[in-house]
């Protein structure tokens, strides 16, 4: 991802996401509140002493501005990452897994989305694994994540208007219902 210690703006696999999110959405989303991020990011690392870094280290170590951009720019990463148009299934690990640490695979997106819907203002939802393995959900505000809590991020739902506005408007819990749809497992459990 760094380019000349800075850090380049991904190409998206797709253009829509079967109606889930349209085009429209992508382009904003993507296009410019990321790209957004990632420039103002670019211009901040020269004389930080944190050029060349990993992006997670960058957002480990960062503070204040650079915080907030850096760790926009890994959210939406994993964000945009982690959706196909034709996604893959869930896989046999994940269900085990879900259900070991959740109950069931329902109960784990009921437990996901609340936490999508309630959280107050812009932020994150976020499924992430700890040291031991063990899945937990947090909710993470504004660009934090959870890697600042030595944690390994797996899924995010972002929940920052931006991210839904044009397609759902105020109905926040519709769009977090709808992004089931377009989860690529494989992506999802690769990153265990």
């Amino acid at each position: 991802m760094p380019i000349n210690n800075q850090f380049a703006l991904p190409e998206l696999p797709y253009v829509g996401l079967g109606g889930v999110i349209s085009p429209e959405t992508l382009s904003f989303h993507h296009g410019k509140h990321l790209k957004a991020y990632v420039d103002n990011l670019n211009k901040m690392l020269p004389g930080s002493g944190l050029e060349g870094l990993p992006l997670t280290e960058v957002v480990k170590k960062a503070e204040g501005g650079m915080f907030n951009n850096a760790g926009q720019v890994l959210n939406h990463i994993l964000y945009f990452g982690q959706f196909s148009p034709t996604p893959h299934p869930m896989g046999d690990r994940m269900t085990a897994l879900l259900e070991r640490d959740f109950g069931s695979v329902e109960t784990f997106r009921k437990e996901f989305e609340q936490k999508g819907a309630t959280l107050f203002g812009s932020g994150w939802v976020w499924l992430s694994a700890d040291n031991g393995g063990k899945l937990v959900i947090t909710q993470q505000k504004n660009a934090e994540n959870p890697v600042t809590m030595g944690l390994t991020p797996l899924l995010t739902f972002d929940v920052w208007e931006h991210a839904y506005y044009l397609d759902y408007q105020n109905r926040r819990a519709d769009y977090l219902a709808a992004l089931w749809q377009i989860v690529d497992w494989t992506v999802v459990e690769s990153r265990l």
